[in-house]
């Protein structure tokens, strides 16, 4: 039972061994600013191209997991890369440290996926102030995506949103699907699948149902309690002579589960955020992806946007590509970071041609 994992993704380098920064045609600057009651105090990195009087500016909202502003995990500045890539193609690009970290205060174990998409709005307001920033966008990769729609839904600062391998459904769906698809690519025994599957449905059907109230923890254990009497049972009628390997790690999912964040996210819906989204939006997703699959999160964004009268919306599914946009064998999560792909040049291309119509 694991918390949606969001992981940053990073693009293919322009320049084999180049040193972001060193020699680009635009500026970087180490910027601050607050969120609207002065509660947070960002730190971040604007990159604004060289050379142009004006230009549109994207803010990046990074997923699950305390991250710097390079967006760094496994050894990879991930947000660096797509800062350096997007800013050389003429847009300004603003990045900053999660909660907690760096030079950001707050504390990121309090927060939601409706706090990051206000840290998000406080972002935009900052680019809003500079002069030469015709237009504000926002791009979100997995929670970034659900913060993302929030932050477009919840304000008209925001002139364009794009989403990549952005979460789109209603929490208690996204935790199910996204469970039943890493269970799908264990290797694991179907016997032991269909246990997890069980145990999986039957904690997140409880969290869901208790959310927001003192009874949770005892609802989670008693939850528990019957589903591991029947189960042991279970597994003592049908391998009598076998040791049970099998381990739910109940405390642990106690503590996740009665967290802030964890209620928030299950209750999460995002169509009314959706239906108010009235300016362009793009959103990727890869076909292969076990933390957030594609069809059913793209047609959510596809439907509900067009339903409720918006015209300019673009989806697509990169074909062989995981969670991170990497062309994978396996696809499972222990695959990608033996991979040496950093980002499918396929989903790069289309980003930056949708993209494109902005620079005019």
């Amino acid at each position: 039972m694991l918390r949606l994992l969001l992981i940053v993704l990073s693009i293919p380098l322009l320049i084999p061994g180049h040193i972001y920064g060193q020699g680009s045609p635009y500026r970087s600057d180490t910027v601050h600013f607050s969120n609207a009651d002065g509660s947070i105090r960002f730190g971040g990195t604007l990159t604004i191209p060289a050379g142009k009087k004006s230009y549109p500016a994207i803010v990046l909202i990074s997923g699950t997991g305390k991250q710097d502003r390079d967006g760094t995990m496994a050894g990879h500045p991930m947000f660096r890369v797509l800062a350096d890539s997007l800013t050389r193609r003429g847009f300004a690009v603003l990045r900053t440290d999660d909660r907690g970290v760096g030079e950001t205060t707050g504390k990121y174990e309090d927060a939601t996926t409706k706090d990051f998409a206000d840290d998000a709005l406080a972002a935009v307001r900052f680019l809003k102030q500079h002069k030469a920033v015709r237009k504000v966008g926002v791009m979100g990769h997995s929670e970034g995506g659900a913060a993302a729609i929030i932050a477009a839904g919840s304000s008209r600062d925001i002139d364009f949103v794009i989403t990549l391998a952005g979460l789109a459904l209603n929490g208690l769906d996204a935790l199910k699907l996204q469970n039943y698809a890493i269970t799908r690519s264990a290797p694991i025994s179907d016997y032991d699948r269909n246990r997890y599957d069980t145990i999986n449905t039957r904690m997140f059907d409880t969290v869901y149902r208790y959310a927001g109230t003192p009874e949770l923890e005892g609802k989670l254990r008693s939850t528990y309690a019957a589903w591991k009497q029947a189960d042991d049972s279970a597994f003592k009628k049908d391998f009598p002579d076998k040791y049970d390997h099998m381990r739910f790690f109940l405390e642990s999912y106690i503590t996740q589960a009665t967290g802030p964040w964890y209620q928030y996210h299950i209750r999460f819906d995002p169509v009314p955020y959706l239906q108010k989204i009235k300016v362009p939006f793009l959103a990727l997703n890869g076909d292969k992806d076990i933390m957030v699959t594609y069809r059913e999160n793209l047609d959510m964004i596809a439907t509900t946007l067009k339903q409720a009268g918006n015209g300019n919306v673009t989806t697509h599914a990169l074909p062989g590509t995981n969670h991170l946009f990497q062309h994978c064998v396996t696809c499972t999560r222990e695959e990608i970071s033996t991979l040496k792909e950093d980002f499918s040049a396929e989903a790069f291309t289309i980003i930056i041609q949708w993209l494109q119509p902005l620079l005019k």
